[in-house]
């Protein structure tokens, strides 16, 4: 006999729609059964009642036979043995029909008791217990929607006990009727061969010994026939009471070891801790679906991962739909006013939202940190489990003091002793430690006891005051963002360079140095660390716009400007090693310290830094283009004044020239004064030029004479 198909057992608590779909193949198998072992008792009845009839009624069961291959069985309707035993019995009893007139007592108990108790007994067993399932599947549906409904603000223990009372009996009563409904259909697929094979063989034995061995038609070939027959109907049931054993003990090992999943509530943190190196997750999950524009409902579906995507299916079908792509996508604990354990999934482009509640808050961080390494791109990897795990161990470590390393370091340091070191690996999330950094201390690159801010502040909110001030003395509205309206807007938008980038706030903090390469990759393990830790995953997402003058995070929504970063003040920016989504920049404050940033991109970090790399380099260059052309104009005004003074000096020597010659025109003695009462009247500039230089008048004048 070929292998027997099998429901399995051990799925019976997790209620996946593929065990269902399973099931409903089993279903489908048992109604086809009914079916044809009912049409087969009629046959057998009419060899049994009608001993008249009984050549028409062997010939309808031998054509029954021969049509057994033609059957539709979902499960062994391919059974070549079985084809070719029921073909070889057809023709016996095909031969034998019209042969057997008194045979009632023998087909009574050799043909039609077996038959009847297969019908009567194992078949209405498997439908009783089915119509007990579906009350048990039913109640625990109620139950689990009444045990999600709970009010998270009206908060009430006894309502609370009592559901959660009702969720666990419900639970328990669907396992333990869904395991023995389970048990039936597995041992009807054995009961289905002995019931068919049974009653032929009954049959067969009573012709035998109505014809006394001596029979024409039955011959030494069909004893040793049905002989292997008997035996293989002998070793089936064997193999159906082995296989009954070992279901029951497999029920009740299930029924022991599942009882404490029954209840909806968190289980005990020591014994079942939250796995956060999962690559994989399926189960039952209530999803949020908008029904009007502020109005939504709450549907419990079944959620597996497949490879980067999250997929949804329902009970009854066959396959399971996309929701939405995983990869780089960023998951977070969201709170729900009706909700609890409510967690949403934002794809990469932000376009696409969705908002799940799970049954614990272990099964929901446990959906969190499976998205997080999908996200990543973990799976994709050969060994994605342990690489999830040491990604989660790093940054479990990054927060945690190595005591070799605390000693060298406070060894480094000897007047350190009356303060607390810290010191851990210097190495970033899932990158090599840096060989720069391979001697140096924690405090060499982040101040010690800094804070790590996980919310956006703008560093202008101290001088608020002093703008409002400002603002109310010159007449003018402050804005209460932070924003100065100075005319910036107008700047930035002469500026040539405008990209803008969809960009997601980590955290910030104060570092000591700016001038190692590796305090951006440090400052990046001390946040992701820190976030891995205290669980926190609400990132605040902002558009970076950068131009040759600042750097500017606008909100997507108000687009009021949160931070405003000018140019001059970055001193360094870089992306993370492996991961590129990852950038932060090093920015210096007007008071002298220096606080890193950390920001998470839709698009490649790298694209980020060298557009933040381009603004320096056109701002740089534009300087430089205005220091040249301020120094060409101060060169030209040197020019313009050196040509005036030059102007005026030779118009100076103009004047003295013409002063000198009417000089030396009134000095000749030759000439009389003049007759008419005439007199030459000199100016007062030309009578100081005259006194001042009459010495040359005279020798100029000599010479003309």
């Amino acid at each position: 006999m070929p292998g027997i198909e099998k429901l399995p057992i051990d799925e019976t608590l997790e209620d996946s729609p593929q065990t269902r779909s399973l099931l409903g193949v089993f279903e489908e198998d048992t109604a086809a059964m009914s079916n044809y072992c009912t049409q087969l008792y009629q046959a057998m009845n009419r060899i049994y009642d009608a001993q008249n009839e009984l050549s028409a009624a062997t010939h309808l069961t031998s054509r029954l036979l021969k049509e057994y291959d033609k059957q539709r069985f979902p499960l062994g309707g391919d059974d070549e043995v079985m084809s070719s035993t029921l073909q070889q019995f057809a023709k016996v009893i095909d031969e034998l029909s019209s042969c057997h007139a008194v045979l009632s007592t023998q087909l009574a108990d050799a043909m039609m008791f077996p038959i009847t108790q297969f019908k009567e007994r194992d078949l209405k067993e498997i439908l009783t217990l089915k119509e007990v399932f579906q009350i048990a599947s039913d109640d625990h549906d109620t139950a689990i929607n009444r045990y999600s409904r709970l009010s998270k603000k009206r908060d009430n223990d006894k309502l609370r006990a009592e559901v959660v009372e009702d969720v666990y009996t419900s639970r328990k009563k669907q396992h333990q009727t869904m395991m023995h409904y389970f048990c039936s259909l597995n041992t009807l697929q054995y009961k289905k061969k002995t019931a068919l094979l049974e009653p032929l063989l009954g049959y067969m034995q009573a012709q035998i010994s109505f014809f006394k061995l001596g029979s024409e038609n039955l011959t030494q070939q069909w004893e040793d026939f049905l002989g292997t027959i008997g035996t293989s109907v002998q070793n089936v049931r064997r193999e159906m009471e082995e296989e009954v054993g070992q279901m029951q003990q497999t029920i009740q090992q299930m029924e022991r070891s599942c009882d404490p999943l029954y209840a909806p509530c968190d289980p005990d943190p020591v014994h079942s801790p939250v796995c956060r190196s999962l690559t994989r997750k399926q189960g039952y999950l209530y999803i949020r679906n908008k029904t009007g524009l502020v109005s939504s409902s709450w549907e419990r579906q079944y959620f597996f991962t497949q490879g980067g995507n999250l997929m949804q299916q329902g009970r009854g079908e066959v396959a399971g739909g996309l929701v939405t792509d995983l990869d780089n996508c960023s998951v977070m604990a969201v709170d729900s006013d009706d909700r609890r354990f409510c967690f949403q999934v934002t794809s990469f482009d932000g376009k696409k939202v969705v908002t799940l509640q799970a049954e614990s808050r272990k099964d929901c961080e446990e959906w969190i940190a499976t998205i997080n390494n999908i996200s990543k791109r973990i799976y994709l990897s050969e060994n994605a489990e342990e690489l999830a795990a040491r990604v989660n161990q790093s940054a479990l470590e990054a927060v945690t003091p190595s005591p070799s390393f605390q000693q060298r370091h406070e060894s480094m340091r000897p007047s350190s002793k009356g303060r607390t070191g810290r010191a851990s690996s210097i190495s970033s999330v899932g990158s090599e430690p840096s060989p720069a950094l391979s001697v140096l201390s924690l405090d060499a690159l982040v101040a010690p006891e800094t804070p790590i801010q996980f919310d956006i502040i703008s560093p202008v909110s101290e001088e608020l005051s002093g703008q409002s001030k400002a603002a109310a003395q010159s007449g003018r509205r402050s804005n209460p963002f932070g924003e100065s309206g100075d005319g910036t807007a107008e700047d930035s938008e002469d500026s040539i360079l405008h990209q803008l980038f969809i960009v997601r706030f980590l955290g910030s903090m104060e570092v000591r140095t700016t001038e190692s390469v590796d305090v951006i990759s440090e400052t990046m393990r001390q946040i992701l660390a820190a976030r891995a830790i205290h669980n926190i995953f609400r990132m605040t997402e902002s558009h970076l716009l950068v131009t040759c003058d600042c750097l500017k995070l606008i909100d997507p929504q108000t687009q009021v400007t949160r931070l405003r970063f000018p140019l001059s003040s970055v001193i360094q920016c870089s992306s993370h090693q492996d991961n590129k989504r990852l950038f932060g920049f090093v920015l210096e404050s007007p008071g002298g310290r220096a606080v890193c940033y950390i920001f998470e991109s839709n698009n490649d970090g790298e694209k980020i830094c060298d557009s933040v790399g381009l603004a320096k380099q056109i701002a740089f260059h534009s300087e430089m283009d205005r220091k040249a052309v301020e120094k060409r104009k101060e060169e030209d005004k040197a020019k313009e004044k050196q040509q005036e003074e030059l102007s005026k000096q030779r118009q100076i020597e103009k004047d003295l020239e013409e002063q000198s010659r009417l000089i030396a025109a009134s000095s000749r003695p030759a000439n009389p004064p003049p007759s008419d009462g005439q007199f030459l009247v000199l100016s007062n500039s030309q009578s100081e030029d005259s006194d001042a230089g009459g010495e040359d008048g005279k020798k100029k004048g000599e010479s003309e004479a």
